[in-house]
């Protein structure tokens, strides 16, 4: 298993993975030097996410191999069906799993989601369009929908 660290426009991000596939990426609030040796295995995620904050991507083509139980894997799966630009409800998210009683087990999945942006989980805004709960901070989540959506009305 390899951590690599890498600036973004949101602070240092912390990418962890092997050859089986990316395990974690999260942006941190402390400051971390940038990695001089990357992996192969990890170097195409590094570029994508680049193109990603470059406005150049909208979709990422990695292998991701996240730890989790069946029920989140699931739930992140249903994250990854978000169309880049868009959001949906918690309350949507818990209809999509199939379940619209599961939506406090189902968020707490989504909160627990440890790819940010690679598996879109700060495409979930509340019911009432407000920006509610992201491991990353608020102030990121605004930033990375209208990164993903500059013609839409900024978010508050």
């Amino acid at each position: 298993m390899q951590n690599v660290y890498f600036e973004t426009p949101l602070g240092t991000a912390l990418l962890t993975g092997d050859e089986t596939g990316i395990f974690s990426f999260s942006l941190l609030d402390e400051k971390f030097p940038t990695s001089t040796d990357i992996p192969d295995y990890l170097e195409k995620a590094v570029i994508q996410i680049g193109e990603y904050f470059s406005g150049n991507r909208k979709n990422f083509d990695l292998n991701l191999n996240p730890n989790g139980t069946d029920f989140q894997k699931k739930v992140w799966q249903l994250l990854g069906e978000i169309p880049f630009g868009e959001t949906i409800s918690y309350q949507q998210l818990s209809k999509n799993f199939g379940d619209p009683k599961a939506i406090r087990a189902i968020a707490s999945a989504n909160g627990k989601n440890p790819l940010w942006i690679l598996v879109p989980c700060h495409r979930v805004i509340g019911s009432n369009g407000s920006l509610v709960g992201y491991a990353g901070g608020i102030w990121r989540k605004k930033y990375l929908l209208e990164l993903e959506n500059p013609n839409q009305q900024k978010l508050f």
